[in-house]
Parts: C-alpha cells; structure tokens; sequence
C-alpha cells in the first residue's frame, strides 16, 4: 500500500503527506470504522469509546514512537502548523462534547445526533481543506529516485489490495481477541482501551513503520494524524448520528492522555531538530505508552 501510495502521488503530482492524510488514513482506519459499526449496533457504547480513545492513543504513543525509532520523521511547515493543530483541536472539541453534564448542564453524558452532524461537518471542513492544499500546490513536487512508477492499473490494485489485506487481517485479530477477552470476563471499556485498540490501529502500526523504512516520512506521520481525525469525526460522527451514544466519564483519564499527547507532538515540533520528530522524542512517546498501559491494567 505504501509503495502504491507513493506511485501515486508521484503519478498525480500529488503531495505524499496529502496522501498520508487521505488515502492511507482512510484505509488503515477501516477496522475501527467497522469494529464500531457493529458496537453501535448491539448497544456497546463503551466499546465505541474505548476503541476510539485506545486507537488514538496506539495510533500517537506507541506507532510514532516506533516510527519515528526507525527514522527520525521530518514534517512539512502546513504539517505543524495545520494538520498538528487541527488534530489537537478535534481532540478538544471531542472532549468537551462528550462531557454533557459539566460543560452545559446536561442530565447525562454522551454524543447525540446533533454532535454527531458537528463532529461530521469538522471531517468535511478537514476533506475541504486538503483538497484545497492539492489545488493550490502549484510548485514542482521532489520525490526520491528509489519511487517507482507503476501503471495506473498496478498502482490501484497496490493500494487496494494493501488496503483489504490489512482490513482483514486486523478483522481477524479483533474477532479472536474479542472472543478471548469475553471468556476471560474482561469488561467493555477494557476490552475496547486494549485488545479492539491494538487490533484495529495494526494497520496504522504496519503502514507507518514500513513508511518510516522506506524514508516516506509524510506517508508515516500523515497516516497516524489522519486517522486520528477520522476516528474522531468520522466514525464517531456516523455513530452519533446514527443513535446516542452514552459516555462513561471514567474515559476522561484517557481523554487527558490522549490531549497530552497531541499537545507534545506539536511541541517537538520546536525541540533540538525543529519540524522533525527525533529518535529520543519518539521513546518518550514509547515510555508515555508503556507507563499509560500499566495505568490502564492497575486499575479497576
């Protein structure tokens, strides 16, 4: 998929971190699109928010951690001063609009449809927004000698076929690990935070380390950023318009988490090697993931 994505926006004269933020994203963020689809359809409102919050959160600590392990990832001035930014901010809006009771006195908490049509107008405003970048990219694109330019044939079928393998294959791990967890009697919110997080955001993990080793650094951190806003007011959207989804505040912790983190990625952005995220930036982000896990399985 990566290779065809590359092939893609040498092809089309289309920037890769466009790609990275569309394509790419789009594609990797499938299974959560799926796992929470069939959530809200039995009712599992803690599985949507757990899979959600937990997906995030793998895509940011631990997928750029690593990512960025592998090589150092350089990002584009709109990058840090748009994508980063706008990610944060949906993160924001994500939790204030959850928190019903404490922001605007509300008797529960949760996303209803109004929140839902909010959440879905931020994705068309992001879509609006990238396609308006593609338009207004006017300068000659550099891409490295080792970008292969396949037909506009094979290139579709890469890209597709990269996309469907890892739809099925992160499907397989969260049914599997689903059924573990149950018979484990392991709760809703665990399950969501934990297994249907990590199976689904493998995509993400699979997509973006093989970008960063093939010096694709837009592709890498485009994808992770993307699908983060896509989790969020894409598929949170649909969701909410669909039916109310109840809100457990014992998610907030996590929300705080996940705030944190975009919040320090922007902030790298300005440490040691500015617009870049260092090899020591992303074991932070490795070790935030590590200590967030023993949070996550040390409490109740």
């Amino acid at each position: 998929m990566v290779s065809g994505a590359a092939s893609f926006a040498k092809k089309f004269h289309v920037p890769e971190i466009i790609i990275g933020l569309t394509i790419v994203a789009m594609g990797t963020s499938a299974p959560e699109m799926v796992v929470n689809l069939v959530s809200g359809s039995k009712g599992l409102d803690d599985v949507i928010f757990g899979n959600i919050i937990g997906s995030s959160l793998f895509n940011l600590l631990l997928i750029l951690g690593i990512a960025g392990i592998v090589r150092p990832l350089r990002v584009h001035s709109n990058t840090v001063w748009r994508e980063i930014p706008f990610s944060l901010a949906l993160c924001l809006v994500f939790f204030i609009l959850v928190n019903d009771v404490f922001f605007f006195g509300s008797s529960e908490n949760g996303i209803g449809k109004l929140d839902g049509i909010l959440l879905l107008l931020c994705f068309g405003g992001f879509l609006f927004y990238i396609f308006r970048s593609v338009k207004r990219n006017k300068s000659p694109l550099e891409f490295p000698d080792e970008t292969k330019n396949y037909t506009n044939l094979t290139t579709f079928l890469m890209i597709f076929g990269g996309i469907a393998g890892l739809v099925i294959g992160g499907r397989m791990v969260v049914d599997h690990s689903v059924e573990i967890a149950r018979n484990m009697a392991i709760s809703e919110k665990m399950i969501g935070l934990t297994i249907l997080a990590a199976g689904t955001s493998l995509p993400e993990l699979a997509t973006s380390v093989v970008a960063a080793y093939k010096g694709k650094a837009d592709i890498a951190i485009g994808n992770v950023i993307g699908s983060n806003i896509f989790n969020i007011s894409l598929i949170l959207g649909v969701n909410g318009l669909i039916r109310p989804i109840n809100y457990n505040t014992e998610f907030n912790t996590d929300m705080l988490f996940l705030i944190a983190g975009s919040l320090m990625l922007f902030v790298f952005m300005f440490t040691f090697s500015k617009k870049k995220l260092d090899r020591w930036e992303s074991a932070i982000y490795l070790l935030i993931f590590i200590a967030y896990m023993i949070f996550v399985f040390s409490r109740k």
